[in-house]
């Protein structure tokens, strides 16, 4: 259906005005009713309230459980860290407790200044022998360092031994209770004399001991100087046993560390060596018969 011309003329003219008309309305009715749009708004926010607090509730969730599994890998982390500085602190302590042990030998060694010395050197234990079969220890210093066969080994306790092997750089010490060691010694008390044999015990027995002397339990014994291999007076340890003469050593022979290689300028009477010799292997030639 088409207007005719006057219509939409008189169209077009009232347009502009209608919606002028409109627009004003609107204005006047949002100055006037102001405070109902702000209380519904206000019930709307309350209507929608719970809605908002359900779909907040996941997203703390989450984030309280990100915050958890934060504090356990930073609590992981820091005792990883005192893990760590704790095994540090145990290898310094044990490193303290040797060097104090050390310095602790090393002060008794200093001490120790025993009469009629020719010379002394310090000594590292390197080696032990010890078994059921030998009681022997290896030390850090030889011939090059002026060490002979026979010298005298001691501790800033007491006696321990003798040199019965020496090599360029290393010797080896015959302890006082190897069943080899055989030492001519005296009851400090009673001036009795024995020898003390070692039988591969940790405490070497008196041997060949009058039947009249009178040996108590703490009877102090020392070498006798017999025989010109060890200067006397040295101290050798206690009678711990009255019942089989045994002597308890001062030196604690158990945990040699460092002693003291100590020449008195003796020319006793030593075997050629003091350590058991070596079985030849089967079918092998004596030096005897290689001779002949």
């Amino acid at each position: 259906m088409r207007l005719s011309a006057p219509v939409k003329a008189a169209a077009q003219r009232l347009t502009l005005p209608f919606l002028i008309f409109v627009s004003a309305l609107f204005a006047v009715l949002g100055k006037a009713d102001i405070l109902l749009f702000d209380h519904a708004r206000v019930l709307l926010a309350d209507t929608l309230s719970p809605v908002f607090s359900l779909a907040t509730k996941p997203i703390a969730t989450v984030s309280d459980a990100v915050a958890t599994v934060e504090d356990v890998f930073s609590v992981y982390r820091q005792n990883q860290e005192l893990r760590e500085e704790n095994d540090r602190l145990l290898r310094w302590q044990e490193a303290a407790r040797r060097l104090a042990a050390e310095n602790a030998d090393l002060r008794g060694l200093i001490r120790f200044a025993p009469q009629g010395a020719v010379s002394s050197i310090a000594a590292q234990v390197i080696a032990d022998s010890g078994g059921a079969y030998l009681r022997n220890v290896m030390v850090n210093v030889g011939s090059n360092d002026g060490i002979q066969r026979g010298q005298i080994a001691m501790t800033g306790e007491g006696l321990v031994g003798r040199v019965v092997e020496v090599g360029t750089h290393t010797s080896r010490i015959l302890l006082l209770t190897d069943i080899n060691s055989h030492i001519p010694v005296t009851i400090e008390s009673t001036h009795d004399r024995a020898v003390l044999d070692g039988d591969n015990a940790d405490q070497p027995r008196l041997a060949y001991l009058q039947a009249k002397s009178e040996v108590i339990a703490g009877s102090r014994i020392v070498t006798s100087g017999s025989g010109g291999i060890f200067p006397p007076g040295l101290p050798v340890g206690v009678v711990s046993s009255t019942g089989g003469m045994r002597v308890q050593p001062y030196a604690d022979l158990s945990r040699l560390e460092i002693l003291r290689i100590i020449d008195f300028g003796l020319d006793g009477v030593l075997l050629q060596s003091a350590m058991p010799a070596p079985k030849p292997a089967r079918g092998a030639k004596s030096n005897a018969d290689a001779s002949r």
